[in-house]
């Protein structure tokens, strides 16, 4: 399966810990559910097939159950995706 053009949910819904480059960048990586700013007006990856792409966005491949039938089910199963994967809370 090929990504869904002008969809943009895994650029948004997942958490990434490493560096996202650019000017300005996100070294310190982005938060769940923060718009990348690799992300284009688009909704298209500025770094897809770049080497200075982080690992973890090439490592994500779309698949029918991920993405759905359109950009909205695919950003619901990635936040959902994202929030059960969380470790869970120190007490």
């Amino acid at each position: 399966m090929i990504c869904r053009p002008g969809c943009g949910a895994c650029c948004i819904a997942p958490s990434i810990s490493s560096p996202i480059p650019g000017n300005p960048g996100m070294p310190a990586g982005k938060a769940a559910g923060v718009r990348c700013v690799q992300l284009d007006p688009a909704n298209r990856c500025r770094l897809f097939g770049r080497p200075e792409r982080p690992v973890v966005c090439g490592q994500l491949q779309p698949s029918r159950e991920m993405c759905g039938a359109n950009a909205v089910d695919a950003l619901v199963w990635l936040t959902k995706l994202e929030r059960d994967t969380q470790p869970a809370p120190m007490t």
